[in-house]
């Protein structure tokens, strides 16, 4: 038995740490974090599925996302780092297969994102937390909490330094600057953390078969330097099932450009002054997604949605079914839970000069 194949960016560790250019001044690197959600058996409201992430102008206590969004058994989460500037984030996917076991995934996956809110916030050394002690820590309280029986998960999640199948992908001056590989056993089957009831180990012992069970140390950790306004993409396969990074890069670059966040030009493109005012609340004039990461986030997930509603446009998934089986003539969207979080990143010392 293998609970929970399925095609996703599995998981991933991610250090992101200020640009080293000479014009970058030290601990002046700001996260502008926001998220939107859709569960696969619900419409997408883009009015309330959504939340708006900004320390400067929320008080400790209401930081970190720790509710339970109507996702589905996909979550996130988004936190500042102790007392630092720090930010942390990222998404999971409850791994639907175990469904067939009685258990249902989003306990885990809600739970994972709830700890690495907790631990994130509580943590003391906020200047060194690394991504994989975040996902571990949180792993190891998931296992310990007596109200998860069983159930799995991938992950996708960074921590920003101010001084310096999930996935991920890194748009700079509008283009792909970087995007995540999945960590998979095979095809639809992804790197997962899970918890493993006994008696489903025991029917395994019996008719043979072993249940995928992968653990933090086997997360691929990477790092990398960010500037100002470049834009983080953190999500869950109802993305990246229906959409390529061709496509995420249309829906960003169209919000960027049409703000002058990024501003194209004979010479190239060059970051807009007004970001700091953009990606404040209040900074464009929409009544909830009222500022720019939120709108993206909504944007991507919107289109996500649709894109996994249509039955005549092959996505990503669809393609790497056509490869796999062609006897099967899939054709179309890939219907899932979806949670998206955008991070836009803010040299607070250039948004004041």
């Amino acid at each position: 038995m293998s609970p929970g194949p399925r095609t996703f960016r599995s998981q991933y560790g991610f250090q992101f740490s200020r640009s080293t250019h000479a014009s970058a001044s030290p601990l002046s690197i700001a996260y502008r974090v926001s998220a939107a959600f859709s569960a696969k058996d619900r419409r997408f409201n883009a009015k309330k599925d959504l939340f708006s992430f900004n320390p400067k102008e929320q008080s400790p206590e209401k930081q970190p996302y720790t509710g339970r969004p109507t996702s589905g058994q996909d979550a996130f989460f988004i936190s500042s780092v102790g007392n630092s500037s720090n930010a942390a984030f990222g998404v999971a996917d409850g791994v639907g297969g175990w469904s067939d076991s009685g258990i249902d995934s989003a306990d885990f996956s809600h739970a994972l994102c709830r700890y690495m809110t907790k631990n994130a916030k509580e943590d003391t050394e906020g200047q060194e937390l690394a991504a994989r002690d975040l996902l571990s820590q949180a792993f190891a309280d998931v296992v310990a909490d007596k109200a998860i029986a069983g159930g799995g998960s991938t992950a996708c999640i960074a921590v920003g330094h101010a001084d310096g199948d999930s996935g991920f992908v890194h748009f700079r001056l509008n283009a792909v600057h970087y995007y995540s590989n999945p960590q998979t056993h095979a095809f639809n089957t992804p790197f997962q953390l899970s918890i493993i009831p006994p008696k489903i180990l025991a029917r395994s012992r019996i008719f043979g078969g072993t249940p995928l069970r992968d653990f933090p140390k086997d997360a691929s950790v990477t790092s990398h330097e960010v500037r100002h306004g470049d834009v983080l993409v953190f999500a869950t396969d109802g993305v990246w099932d229906n959409l390529n990074s061709s496509e995420l890069l249309q829906i960003v670059s169209r919000h960027m450009t049409g703000f002058q966040a990024w501003q194209v030009g004979d010479k190239g493109t060059r970051i807009g002054k007004d970001l700091d005012v953009l990606t404040a609340g209040g900074g464009i004039p929409k009544e909830k997604e009222d500022n720019l990461q939120t709108l993206l986030a909504v944007a991507i997930t919107g289109e996500a949605k649709a894109a996994s509603q249509n039955s005549k446009r092959d996505g990503p998934f669809a393609k790497e079914v056509q490869k796999f089986y062609p006897h099967e003539d899939f054709h179309g969207g890939k219907v899932d839970d979806i949670c998206v979080v955008v991070a836009i990143v803010l040299d607070t010392a250039k948004a004041k000069s």
